[in-house]
């Protein structure tokens, strides 16, 4: 008697939801959400120099840091969301810390920091809760068909 060892990567229920997963990645909807994600990553990671606080060491270390992670995480959404849907979650809280993070490193924030927190931030945020309604969707068209 033969036992056949037949690799999990290639069931059928798992290749199917890995087909959902990137016919919504694929979607005009979800390439728009990561491309503005991208670029708002970008905008934080630059913003101390393109705003001019980057005399402002330890906000703009922070700012440096959030956006770099912001633009990874909206490229691991972008290229693979069937893998790293859970981690969208992050990107509200991640838009949140922008928010308040002027009142946390500097004493007195200028007019342009506060402004450039509180816009970016709440772009984060609201694509963030985009990007985790994109991977509910899946998840939640997987338990009607069951």
């Amino acid at each position: 008697m033969t036992t056949v060892h037949s690799s999990i990567d290639q069931h059928p229920d798992i290749l199917a939801l890995r087909a959902r997963y990137d016919r919504v990645a694929e979607s005009m909807a979800a390439q728009a959400t990561f491309g503005l994600t991208l670029m708002a990553g970008l905008y934080v990671a630059l913003s101390p120099w393109i705003i001019g606080y980057q005399g402002f060491t330890r906000l703009s270390a922070n700012d440096l840091l959030v956006g770099g992670t912001v633009g990874f995480l909206a490229l691991c959404f972008g290229c693979a969301l069937d893998r790293s849907h859970g981690m969208t979650w992050t990107l509200p809280l991640i838009g949140a810390w922008l928010v308040i993070s002027p009142w946390i490193y500097v004493s007195g924030p200028t007019a342009g920091m506060i402004w450039s927190h509180v816009l970016s931030g709440a772009l984060v945020f609201l694509l963030g809760l985009y990007a985790t309604y994109l991977g509910m969707r899946v998840r939640n068209s997987d338990t009607r068909h069951t």
